[in-house]
């Protein structure tokens, strides 16, 4: 039996479809088990919330993930959020979380600061994603 990798998956509301895309990739991936940490979209706090609030929620969803997914699109690089995330997966912990960063489909275009802090870029497709999973998660 598989292992159930605790995954943070990184995302703008912006590009959800990217992120409903890799969900699906996980999801019908044979003898891989995860669970998404991931702060949903229809969580009140993105609506009601503060931002102090919304930081507080990811952290915690951080702490209970083995790896962080992010996707490498250019729009990553603008994105107040994302780059907050990065800074609570490497600084945030006694044991940084590692970053993977996961290339766009059909793209060259790569967000700098996502390569910059990633343990590991991958493509977009599903075995390399599962693998970089697996080689550095700690479960």
């Amino acid at each position: 039996m598989a292992t159930t990798q605790n995954l943070f998956i990184s995302h703008s509301w912006q590009y959800s479809d990217a992120y409903d895309k890799l969900c699906n990739l996980l999801d019908n991936r044979s003898y891989f088990d995860y669970k998404n940490f991931s702060v949903p979209k229809d969580d009140p706090i993105h609506t009601n919330g503060t931002d102090k609030q919304l930081l507080e929620a990811i952290t915690n969803k951080m702490r209970l993930s083995h790896v962080i997914l992010i996707m490498a699109g250019k729009y990553s690089t603008y994105s107040k959020w994302i780059n907050k995330e990065i800074i609570v997966g490497n600084e945030g912990f006694t044991n940084p979380k590692p970053i993977i960063g996961i290339k766009p489909w059909r793209s060259t275009v790569v967000s700098s600061v996502v390569r910059d802090n990633a343990a590991e870029m991958v493509n977009w497709n599903t075995h390399s994603i599962v693998e970089a999973i697996r080689r550095h998660s700690n479960a």
